[in-house]
């Protein structure tokens, strides 16, 4: 039988052409059969994924647009009248004249946007004629000068890397920081010329932009001056007007010398610490700072700050623990039970922050590299809402802060296609209403007939902010279902529903595209068609949403326990699309589609998004966010990680997340997004030890040993940010970065069934087969 080319296509992109993944392929008509779906109608969404997967090059012109208040862009699913030059939007059915410019349109000439495989389309959106050249990128970068020499002397070597990778024309800026906030003046090139901030109290923007000399820059009103032409252009202002600009932001061609010599000075902080205290490190005031002068400077414009920073902020706005090192840095417990002094003031100054941002367009990331907390709790709302990168490592000389810092600023195929300036609008059918998103991005607050009741997530629009987004950006949107008296007539049923997302962006080549992607999926009786349901199910994306809505349940309510939902909607799910005869477990069974959830479920109870008891706040915080904002694939990594065996006896293959994997001539590589293992079982590491691979007699050992690196180095190779590599021997200390994550078959009370070579695990944690005979017992009860 010939393969079918779209299932192979599907195969190599999980995702497809759209790069849209829903929970249910196949919605139910009603709210009440949605309810009993158990897990949600929702969409994960990557807005800018690669061009290079799109069926047709940007389209160079504007597209048409349906009349108000729908405002649909012409797709594929449009009925078109050739003879009478009319189109019917399949969203709200209105009828639309074609403009003049589509009078050639006929049945053998037609559009791209309307071909069938198009239904995802980028427009170029051109400017007037004689207007500015685009804009260039701006790299603000923030640098904690509260860190040893050594630590220091890492980023001075990633930021000279970094600075020869930015293209000429790109604007930098520096500022660094530790008891005092210093920005640094690169257009006064003769000599070092510093404004400095006092690092103990909040200044708010205009204060700052009094100090540098900008006031009234980026207002509405602030006078520019006139263009003469000819001359050069930023912005579409002239230098002269841009003085204030050129002072702090310069093009890395003209400041590139300056800025290795001021590398080259910077030196830790000389403030002293005395003994039993911590550095004085004022981490707020320097992003507010950094946010003030892109503010005055670069508004609207695509700009990043990005903060390099290696501890907890002690003083000032954003402060999350004081001096005293008697003073512990906030942990979980600590938030629970609201013994955490300065978690809401700093969480406050941050949302604060992030508005800021958010208004001006632009982005912060944060690097932080060091062994405590630096404040990634506190500032998740300001780098998730302007679409932060962030990265978190042990030190700065750490591979896991030095590549993924290079990745930011690297071309060709290793590009993150850094973008800004992003809007998300959705249309959708009458009866769908959009309940909210979970991502990074910020409401917009566009209200309409199209909003939902209940909200999740940032609700209550139909139109979102992206301040930065890349190729991997993905957002999850919410959906409710709320059929309208008359679509629920026989007669008036559409068989068909669609749901259009629109997203503007500033491309990284700085031009402004629009990206349109046009979804059709089919309506059923989910009362009486439950078949259609189970084949339109997709569990990696429902496993993905489901771990995505606890995690946000879990920072919004205090008493939420996610494990026990976890449970009783994995029990609800199975009583409902399960094939069983009642109270007869043995008589269970699952359909193919649903058949890996239960182990998903399985796996998310144990994971880290659930169980945050080992890790700490700034932890939690950060595989949050990178939960929130990864694509499908890589979140299922996250919840579930695969598993590779490598041995003499096959060749490289997937085994089952299992202690019972474990065998002493096998090595095993760990993908678990976060970090990748590779496992040498006891036989295999005792003859590397022995330097059996170094022997000409055996090759095929040593080729053995280097497999699983290529394969490791292949995945790390394409993440961002870049995962720990980790590898160790069986019994090695290190070994249980791969034992955490092994379903618990074999432990200390079933240690006389292990294999020889084998391994057991020191929990009482429940064994998935245990797991299943509970859900199979309680599902066939229902």
């Amino acid at each position: 039988m010939a393969a079918d080319p779209s299932a192979a296509a599907a195969a190599a992109d999980p995702d497809g052409p759209d790069a849209v993944r829903l929970t249910w392929n196949a919605w139910p008509r009603s709210k009440v059969e949605a309810s009993r779906c158990v897990v949600p109608l929702a969409a994960a969404i990557s807005p800018v994924r690669s061009p290079e997967s799109l069926a047709s090059p940007p389209l160079p012109y504007p597209p048409l647009r349906c009349k108000p208040p729908c405002s649909a862009l012409l797709n594929p699913f449009a009925r078109v009248d050739f003879a009478a030059k009319i189109w019917i939007c399949p969203l709200c059915f209105s009828r639309n004249h074609f403009p003049p410019h589509y009078a050639a349109i006929s049945e053998s000439n037609v559009p791209a946007e309307l071909f069938p495989q198009c239904s995802t389309v980028e427009y170029l959106v051109a400017g007037a004629p004689g207007s500015p050249a685009p804009p260039p990128p701006v790299f603000l970068f923030v640098i904690d000068t509260c860190v040893i020499e050594e630590e220091l002397e890492y980023v001075k070597l990633s930021m000279r890397k970094a600075v020869a990778l930015l293209p000429e024309h790109a604007l930098v800026g520096l500022v660094t920081f530790g008891t005092q906030v210093h920005l640094h003046e690169l257009g006064f090139s003769d000599l070092s010329k510093i404004y400095v901030f006092r690092g103990t109290k909040e200044i708010s923007k205009e204060q700052i932009l009094d100090q540098l000399g900008l006031a009234g820059a980026g207002r509405p009103g602030f006078p520019k001056m006139p263009q003469q032409p000819g001359g050069p252009q930023i912005n579409g202002m002239h230098p002269t007007a841009m003085a204030g600009v050129n002072r702090f932001l310069l093009p890395v061609s003209e400041c590139e010398c300056t800025l290795s010599t001021l590398l080259d000075e910077l030196q830790p902080d000389q403030w002293p610490v005395e003994t039993g205290n911590r550095a004085i490190r004022c981490t707020g005031v320097a992003l507010s700072v950094a946010a003030g002068l892109l503010g005055a400077c670069m508004p609207g414009t695509g700009a990043r700050i990005i903060a390099l920073l290696g501890g907890p902020c002690t003083e000032g706005p954003g402060m999350i623990v004081s001096k005293d090192l008697s003073e512990p840095v906030r942990s979980h417990k600590d938030l629970d039970k609201d013994a955490a002094p300065h978690f809401q003031k700093a969480v406050k100054f941050y949302d604060g922050l992030a508005k800021q941002l958010v208004s001006q367009g632009h982005v912060l990331d944060v690097f932080a590299s060091a062994l405590d907390q630096v404040g990634l709790a506190e500032m998740k709302v300001a780098i998730e809402r302007t679409g932060g990168l962030v990265v978190l490592s042990e030190s700065f000389g750490h591979s896991v802060f030095k590549d993924s810092f290079k990745r930011i600023f690297e071309g060709g195929e290793q590009t993150l296609g850094l973008s800004f300036n992003g809007t998300l609008e959705i249309n959708c059918s009458k009866d769908i209403k959009v309940q909210g998103v979970i991502g990074p991005c910020t409401s917009l607050e566009k209200k309409g007939a199209l909003c939902a009741d209940t909200v999740v997530g940032q609700g209550n629009t139909t139109a979102w902010k992206m301040c930065g987004l890349d190729r991997n950006t993905s957002l999850t949107v919410f959906f409710d279902v709320s059929p309208s008296e008359r679509s629920s007539q026989p007669g008036h049923q559409n068989p068909h529903l669609y749901i259009q997302f629109i997203t503007s962006y500033q491309h990284s080549e700085g031009q402004m595209r629009i990206r349109v992607t046009t979804i059709c999926r089919k309506w059923v009786d989910g009362s009486t068609n439950t078949e259609e349901l189970v084949e339109g199910f997709d569990q990696e994306t429902a496993a993905v949403v489901l771990a995505r809505y606890i995690s946000l349940k879990m920072e919004m309510e205090e008493e939420f326990d996610a494990t026990r939902w976890l449970d009783r909607s994995l029990i609800r799910l199975c009583s409902r699309f399960g094939d069983y005869r009642k109270d007869d477990p043995s008589s269970f069974s699952l359909h193919s589609n649903f058949s890996l959830f239960p182990q998903f479920i399985f796996n998310l109870r144990r994971s880290q998004f659930v169980q945050v008891f080992n890790n700490s706040p700034d932890e939690t915080a950060y595989f949050r966010m990178l939960l929130n904002c990864e694509s499908i694939t890589n979140s299922v990594a996250m919840i579930q990680p695969s598993l590779i065996s490598f041995s003499f006896d096959s060749p490289p293959s997937p085994v089952f997340l299992d202690v019972a994997s474990i065998a002493a001539d096998r090595i095993l590589l760990l993908d678990a997004y976060f970090s990748v293992v590779i496992f040498h079982g006891m036989t295999i590491a005792q003859w590397r030890n022995m330097g059996y691979q170094n022997q000409p007699e055996h090759q095929q050992f040593g080729q053995l040993l280097q497999a699983p690196h290529e394969e490791a180095q292949i995945i790390i190779k394409g993440r961002f940010p870049v995962p720990r590599l980790v590898v160790c021997d069986q019994h090695g200390s290190q070994a249980r970065f791969l034992l955490a994550k092994l379903n618990p078959s074999a432990t200390y009370n079933s240690a006389h069934d292990v294999a020889p070579g084998s391994d057991i695990i020191f929990t009482d944690d429940v064994s998935f087969q245990v797991f299943c005979e509970h859900l199979q017992r309680l599902a066939v009860q229902s």
